[in-house]
C-alpha cells in the first residue's frame, strides 16, 4: 500500500518523462463490480508473440478492445480489436476525463496471481507515435508497477491500488522501461487496462 494519498499532478520521474499517479478513482463497491464483469465476461486468451525467432505463448492472459474496425499488428501477427463494451467505454469515459486524452484502443491483461508478471519494457513507439499518453487502470490484488531508466538505471516503484489510475506521458517510453515484477506473496488476480491512442493498422 502507497504510504501516503496520490497526487496526480504530481510527476513520479526525476527527469526525461512524466508519470502521473492518481490513485483509485472509482469508489471500491463500483472497483469490485468492474472487476468481477471483467473476470467473468472478458474472452481472455493466452498471448502469442515471437520473441528471438521463437513463438512463445504467454502464462498471462489478453483481450484487445477498441474503435470500430481497429487492427494492430505486432510480432508479425494482427489482431482485430473487439468493439468496446459498455462497461469498458464507461471506464474509458471517465479515464478519457480524467486525463484530457482521447483513446481509441484498449489492451487487457489478465495477471491470475503473483506468479505471473511482465518483464522490463517500453511500449511501441513506432505503433503508438512519440512522446504519447498511456492511462494505465488496475482492478483486484495491489501491485508493484517499476520504471527503470535506461541510462542511469535508476529506479522508481509504485503500488497500482484497486481501482486506480496511472498515466505515462511525455518521452517516458523514450528513456524509461517499466514492468510488473512476480511476487510469492500476491494469490489474487490482477486485470490491466491499458488505453492508447494506436496508429491504425500498425
Amino acid at each position: 500500500m502507497n504510504l501516503f494519498p496520490a497526487d496526480p499532478d504530481e510527476n513520479l520521474l526525476p527527469a526525461d518523462g512524466i508519470v502521473h499517479y492518481h490513485g483509485p478513482i472509482f469508489p471500491p463497491q463500483l472497483a469490485d463490480r468492474y472487476l468481477h464483469n471483467l473476470l467473468e465476461d472478458i474472452p481472455w486468451k493466452h498471448d502469442e508473440v515471437r520473441m528471438y525467432g521463437k513463438h512463445i505463448t504467454t502464462a498471462r492472459k489478453v483481450a484487445w478492445y477498441g474503435d470500430s474496425n481497429f487492427s494492430y499488428t505486432y510480432s508479425g501477427t494482427t489482431k482485430q480489436a473487439l468493439p468496446w463494451t459498455p462497461e469498458l467505454a464507461a471506464i474509458k469515459a471517465k479515464v478519457e476525463a480524467l486525463s484530457g486524452t482521447r483513446f481509441n484502443s484498449c489492451l487487457l491483461n489478465l495477471y491470475h496471481d503473483g506468479g505471473e508478471g511482465m518483464a522490463w519494457h517500453s511500449d511501441d513507439e513506432s505503433s503508438l507515435g512519440k512522446n504519447t499518453t498511456i492511462a494505465s487502470v488496475s482492478f483486484g490484488a495491489e501491485r508493484k508497477f517499476s520504471l527503470k531508466h535506461r541510462v542511469t538505471g535508476e529506479t522508481v516503484s509504485v503500488e497500482l491500488e484497486h481501482g486506480s489510475l496511472l498515466e505515462m506521458k511525455g518521452a517516458t517510453q523514450s528513456h524509461w522501461l517499466h514492468c510488473v515484477p512476480k511476487t510469492k506473496k500476491v494469490t489474487a488476480p490482477r486485470v490491466n487496462l491499458t488505453f492508447r491512442t494506436m496508429k491504425q493498422g500498425r
